[in-house]
């Protein structure tokens, strides 16, 4: 079906998807602008060595925890509204974690800022599928928020490290106020409001046990992965899986659940999370290697080690932009299977790195690895989002980003264990003799307590550890880049399993038809505030009929 030209996207609704650009970079940025910080917070807050944990990662618990309620509530009380609430709520925590007077109030900034957080990136992507109807100016769109997400991960650090340069800790705050400012004050105007008709009241007890549920298992992930193998947060871990049952069951029995679990019945939407998830915990837990490898192996700053990870981010555009082009061109199953075998490739250059090799090696071997698995999100998230019903484009999109989270923390905590295992059992066979238990025991741990330890010792003894802890890092990174490739291969044939039913033109889906003056009126009485937001996008009740129908049985996946 050819999109006519009402279907198509105004100049208005491109320019309000720059919009919704704003917060999903943000978001992104958050954690790496936050690594430059540590070590000045530690200075001048003096947090204990709890506390600074909890500064790190209370922002990523709550957010992970939030995710599923959050995209419900935005279906119920309009998306727009949620994401305007949202943006002013984190505005008000970066001011207040900018001007922390001590670690306690720092801690409770970063909680605000993950409750927040996890008003706007659902709503985002929801507000996307709301505003494009033609499905290739939807690919484009959903290519660009991607382009979004991960440009913001990649500047996160260096825009840290050069606020940090000039100003205080708690400028690397600030740089989001301006942003969330912006999108306040444009965002009525620019904007549609959507709100599933019909929706029901909120599962406020589901929403308790999804944050019940999803906390325990991140803490016990991250947890595990940063102090090894400890009984409490395994048993934290196991209890979270237990509620996360009793959360399902809810599920499935409530009138109103957060997650109509009918949804993972089509092949399309429940085929386009595993796969991604698959990739997420493959990319993100070797993440941890090559940053390491930057700083500790060949010696460069954390500002630099940033600055030349700029560099493989523009095989990360091109891969994006190139995955857009190939929808509808090529089946998803070949283009997703096509992306995860160049990030196998990528890790396949990984097992070559050595902790002498040139600079340029482990950069082309980065940029090949995230520029498969970047490629493959533009085309799952898509897939994902088009598969749900309109009216549950925030649910649908929350369960993505929290399967992500998820994929995020098993690959690191369990790539990170294995690396971690390696590095120990090397280095106890090569470590210098002789030297005091504490010293040892310091560089056994981590590589970076080696290199700490190296300049502590007299020039070959600390040149012998130096090279010996190094060369059983790397031997941990090739375990790690091993078990991404077979993940990366695994996904690859799972893409090719579970979307070998989707043609070509699936790749395209039926665009959806234009909005009558009926249902204008319609998604306005749902909560559309500003004359004129039918034509930036707000959907008729043909567009939720369209979207409902299971993947399966029509070309729009």
């Amino acid at each position: 079906m050819t999109a006519t030209t009402a279907s198509l996207a105004s100049r208005r609704t491109w320019t309000g998807l720059l919009v919704l650009l704003l917060p999903s970079l943000v978001l992104s940025m958050d954690m790496g602008v936050l690594f430059f910080a540590v070590p000045f917070i530690s200075t001048d807050l003096r947090p204990s060595g709890t506390q600074q944990l909890w500064i790190m990662d209370t922002y990523s618990f709550l957010l992970a925890g939030l995710l599923i309620p959050m995209g419900a509530l935005g279906d119920r009380i309009g998306r727009r509204r949620l994401l305007l609430c949202g943006a002013a709520g984190f505005a008000a925590a970066s001011l207040l974690a900018a001007y922390s007077a001590g670690a306690t109030q720092l801690i409770a900034a970063r909680a605000l800022l993950g409750i927040t957080g996890a008003t706007l990136m659902p709503s985002t992507l929801a507000l996307i599928r709301n505003m494009f109807h033609d499905p290739k100016q939807r690919q484009s769109a959903i290519a660009a928020w991607t382009a979004a997400i991960t440009g913001g991960a990649t500047l996160g650090p260096v825009a840290g490290g050069l606020m940090l340069d000039h100003f205080w800790w708690g400028s690397a705050f600030l740089l989001s106020i301006p942003v969330m400012a912006l999108l306040l004050f444009v965002g009525p105007f620019l904007l549609p409001e959507y709100r599933a008709p019909q929706s029901g009241s909120f599962d406020l007890l589901g929403a308790g046990l999804s944050m019940a549920s999803l906390l325990p298992v991140v803490y016990g992930v991250k947890t595990l992965a940063i102090e090894g193998w400890s009984p409490t947060p395994a048993l934290i871990l196991v209890a979270g899986l237990g509620v996360g049952g009793l959360f399902v069951h809810r599920q499935r029995t409530t009138a109103h659940p957060l997650i109509d679990l009918s949804l993972f019945r089509i092949r399309t939407y429940s085929g386009a999370i595993t796969v991604n998830t698959v990739a997420m915990f493959a990319m993100m837990g070797f993440t941890l290697f090559t940053s390491q490898y930057l700083q500790l192996v060949k010696g460069l700053s954390p500002l630099a080690a940033s600055l030349w990870a700029l560099v493989p981010s523009s095989g990360v555009g091109v891969a994006v932009g190139l995955s857009s082009a190939l929808a509808g061109r090529v089946r998803p199953a070949h283009q997703l299977a096509g992306g995860f075998l160049v990030g196998a490739a990528g890790f396949g250059l990984m097992t070559r790195v050595g902790p002498d090799s040139p600079l340029a090696l482990v950069l082309t071997a980065a940029g090949v690895l995230c520029a498969g698995t970047v490629g493959t999100m533009t085309l799952t998230a898509d897939l994902v989002i088009s598969a749900a019903p309109a009216e549950r484009a925030g649910a649908a999109a929350a369960t993505s980003e929290t399967a992500t989270e998820l994929g995020s923390s098993l690959g690191i905590a369990l790539l990170g264990a294995a690396g971690a295992a390696v590095y120990r059992s090397q280095l106890t066979d090569s470590m210098p003799a002789g030297l005091p238990g504490g010293t040892a025991k310091a560089a056994h741990d981590t590589l970076g307590g080696a290199v700490t330890v190296a300049a502590q010792l007299p020039g070959r003894t600390g040149n012998e550890l130096l090279t010996a802890s190094r060369a059983a890092f790397v031997d941990g990174m090739h375990l790690a880049a091993v078990v991404g490739l077979a993940f990366m291969v695994g996904a690859a044939l799972l893409a090719g399993r579970l979307m070998r039913h989707l043609p070509v033109s699936t790749a395209t889906p039926k665009a959806d038809p234009p909005a009558t003056d009926a249902a204008s009126a319609n998604a306005g009485s749902s909560g559309a505030g500003s004359t004129g937001e039918a034509a930036a996008g707000t959907p008729s009740e043909a567009d939720t009929t369209v979207a409902a129908t299971p993947a399966g049985g029509r070309s729009g996946g």
